[in-house]
């Protein structure tokens, strides 16, 4: 009978942590398929492909091309700073970066502590003594509670969310 009721708590608890991921997961999602648009790539794209789609993009919106007309510069730089952010975002999710930078992100999570966290919508970002910054996509809100409440949050992150969730480097501040 205990372990019925314990079962029974527990698939709650799971019910509600998929749903707690699938009500924040489209929008993730929704700004890769819009990234991805945006640079007309697919899924499978590489990193050098990725580059010259990117360099080929910006030379027909760079807003050096519109000197003289100012609707047209003010269009240019948006459009701009829109490539400029897909590229970068699709840049960091992309396996081969991903590939590239694992023994580093072994290396940082093993040894670096966690200086400070934040949380937003589905995203964890996590600050290390290392100077790196490491976002953690698809973190449920009721992950990022039990983390905060934790014991030693460091440690339940390493054990719950480090390994278990899709990540990307922010940046390296050195």
């Amino acid at each position: 009978m205990y372990f019925c009721k314990k079962f029974e708590k527990r698939s709650y608890f799971l019910i509600g942590f998929f749903c707690n991921i699938h009500q924040y997961l489209p929008l993730f999602m929704k700004k890769i398929v819009e990234y991805r648009k945006l640079l007309n790539v697919e899924k499978t794209v590489t990193l050098k492909e990725l580059k010259t789609i990117y360099r080929n993009a910006m030379k027909e919106s760079h807003p050096d091309k519109f000197s003289g007309d100012e609707a047209g510069l003010r269009q240019a730089e948006e459009n701009s700073k829109e490539i400029i952010e897909a590229y970068h975002f699709l840049v960091s999710i992309n396996a081969e970066t991903i590939e590239q930078g694992l023994p580093e992100y072994k290396e940082t999570i093993a040894n670096a502590t966690i200086t400070d966290y934040k949380y937003e919508n589905i995203r964890l970002i996590v600050n290390f003594s290392n100077g790196s910054v490491y976002e953690y996509i698809s973190v449920p809100k009721a992950t990022y509670i039990k983390m905060v409440n934790a014991e030693s949050p460091a440690r339940f992150a390493k054990r719950h969310i480090f390994t278990a969730f899709p990540y990307r480097k922010v940046s390296n501040i050195e």
